[in-house]
């Protein structure tokens, strides 16, 4: 796990000089070593930071030569099957030293990059120079682990794990993009390929990019929709108990892998059925007491951690907790903006990084159990989103109309209350069309139109209508894959665990796993509204159900309790009208309405007011040119 920056095609090769500034901003990305490479002629440069995982001696130093001196690498990330890939390239292969990143620079150049992909298995995110032809590569793994931002600046690109290295570059404008802010309102973060500023991307998961002097090329090498079309339509013929045996087996697999390091490897451990999952196949494999670690409430509605100790307990692991106060989110929350370097509106941040924090005062990689419910059918909305569906097709249209009427009454025309705010968004979700339906399913709020200034054009995360037979519960599941996933969950761990130094993994998301999902039949994953039947079923033969079986309470926090109590100082600064109407991007009335309707006890308006105090907060330390 590192931070990689580069600079290619100056034609001011003077700007070169600014690799180290950009390089030196992620040191907590990689605080064992920096590495810079600079090919001036070229008006190239690439930085590293690096944190040791694999071989740990300079021998593992990048910018990483190939042996024939024609490609130069930057790596984040980890290939989990690089010794299979070093067997397969032969007993000819004479390396420096032991580390994937020497392997995947060799099998590059002995395969060629899209067959070397292809076969790997790994988290990564890497740019590659080709000196040969000129050609720079960025490439990012399967289900976006890794981050990696581009864009050009008066001519040069530019490119970096995180944002905060890009504005080191001198010719740095950082523009707001208002329609990637009007999505990040509505999603809590920024979707797709955009970042929050203007011009600036991201590398989309499962492609690499291809830059010469003139022109850009994407190249598509792995994708998650073509293969959950395919395993949806040509699914298993076998028994749910032959699946759950095949599971275990593949799931064993990738954990194996995934705890390979020269360095103390642990877990986080909710309490939940997929972090147990992975510490129990962990536990299995190992002779000695895993390490694991979870994070503990005083509000009982949120906490978990007893759970969690109980699970330890039983598998025997080495286990750790802490709980958290109100003054601990007080002392975060300034945090997140440098940690997050875009608006991210997922309040277990706070939680993540808390736990990232104590996990790596004792490990330096930690596997997760992150990915379990968006391939296993893990949230609720999958079958009530189908539910709805059916329901609202058998109404006759009279009684439908009838029924919307009646709701716009109570949320149009009755005293403010709990009620109104459900009414006016299940009217809204009985009068919407599929597309509609799906993309409001999959939304964190849809007052954005009532609070943003600027107008538009709307992201969609309904483009898959379609796809699987209609079914809404694969439709789900799959552009949570393509969205949620990536942006928000790997996002909010990735940056979390990297402020720490500690390099976080996710044995769930192995390729082949998702591939082995996606051929399951959907009832194996979900049936009469539960869900990860096949995940449950494989725990039960490590931990009694007893100890897991229980109603899924996320990772959240107390929000409302906070916000109402030791944060509301912090909030009705940023939320003032003065601040508010300097910022300039949002209707002042409107959101101060909503809080004072938050605040007497109506809590409906919690999501987007969070989206709108995590923005505040960010432009107050991001504020540049705009």
């Amino acid at each position: 796990m590192c931070g990689i920056t580069g600079i290619a095609f100056a034609k001011n090769t003077k700007t070169l000089a600014t690799i180290r500034n950009m390089t030196d901003t992620l040191e907590h990305r990689g605080p064992d070593d920096q590495g810079i490479w600079i090919d001036q002629e070229r008006g190239t440069a690439l930085g590293h930071q690096r944190l040791a995982i694999l071989d740990l001696s300079q021998e593992g130093h990048q910018p990483m030569v190939s042996a024939n001196g024609q490609y130069v690498i930057a790596l984040n990330g980890e290939i989990y099957n690089f010794q299979e890939l070093k067997k397969a390239l032969g007993t000819s292969l004479q390396l420096r030293g032991h580390s994937d990143t020497e392997v995947l620079l060799e099998a590059i150049s002995h395969w060629g990059l899209t067959t070397t992909l292809k076969r790997c298995v790994g988290m990564f995110a890497f740019a590659l120079w080709d000196k040969a032809i000129k050609k720079l590569y960025l490439a990012r793994d399967r289900f976006g682990e890794k981050p990696l931002y581009y864009g050009h600046i008066n001519g040069t690109l530019i490119f970096a794990s995180e944002l905060k290295a890009l504005k080191k570059f001198g010719a740095w404008q950082g523009e707001i993009d208002p329609n990637a802010l009007a999505d990040y309102l509505r999603y809590r973060y920024v979707p797709g390929s955009q970042s929050i500023y203007k011009n600036i991307y991201k590398v989309t998961p499962g492609t690499y990019l291809t830059f010469d002097a003139e022109k850009m090329h994407e190249t598509v090498y792995w994708s998650a929709t073509e293969t959950a079309q395919q395993g949806f339509e040509h699914p298993l013929q076998v028994s749910f108990l032959e699946a759950t045996d095949m599971l275990e087996q593949k799931l064993s697999q990738s954990v194996h892998l995934q705890m390979t390091a020269d360095v103390p490897v642990g877990a986080f451990l909710s309490g939940g059925i997929d972090s147990s999952i992975i510490v129990a196949l962990m536990q299995a494999q190992s002779t000695q007491r895993i390490k694991t670690f979870s994070i503990g409430f005083t509000e009982k509605n949120y906490n978990e951690a007893h759970f969690a100790q109980a699970i330890a307990k039983h598998l025997g692991t080495d286990h750790t907790e802490l709980y958290l106060s109100s003054q601990d989110a007080i002392d975060t929350i300034p945090l997140l903006a440098t940690i997050y370097d875009e608006p991210f509106g997922d309040s277990s941040a706070i939680p993540t990084y808390l736990l990232s924090k104590l996990t790596q005062q004792h490990v330096t990689v930690s596997l997760s159990g992150d990915g379990g419910d968006e391939l296993f059918g893990g949230y609720k909305r999958y079958w009530l989103a189908q539910n709805l569906w059916h329901i609202r097709n058998k109404l006759p249209q009279t009684l439908k109309n009838s029924m919307i009427s009646l709701l716009n009454f109570y949320a149009n025309y009755l005293p403010f209350n709990k009620f109104t705010t459900r009414a006016q968004r299940l009217s809204g979700l009985l009068a919407a069309d599929r597309s509609i339906l799906l993309n409001r399913m999959l939304t964190s709020t849809t007052d954005t139109p009532t609070v943003f200034l600027h107008q538009g054009t709307e992201y969609s995360l309904t483009n898959f209508e379609h796809l699987f037979s209609q079914n809404f519960i694969a439709q789900m599941m799959h552009q949570d894959t393509l969205a949620y996933l990536p942006n928000d969950i790997l996002v909010k761990v990735d940056r979390a665990a990297m402020a720490v130094g500690l390099e976080s993994r996710v044995p769930f998301l192995d390729h082949r796993i998702f591939e082995f999902a996606w051929q399951l039949p959907i009832n194996y994953k979900i049936n009469k509204g539960a869900g990860k039947l096949i995940l449950k079923a494989l725990l039960k033969r490590y931990i009694p159900e007893e100890l897991f079986e229980r109603p899924k309470m996320g990772f959240g926090i107390p929000l409302s309790t906070w916000l109402k109590g030791p944060l509301r100082t912090w909030a009705e600064e940023l939320l003032s009208t003065e601040n508010l109407h300097r910022q300039n991007y949002f209707n002042e009335q409107k959101v101060r309405q909503l809080w004072q309707e938050y605040l007497n006890n109506h809590n409906q308006h919690a999501d987007l007011l969070w989206n709108i105090l995590m923005f505040c907060a960010w432009l107050k330390v991001y504020q540049t040119t705009f």
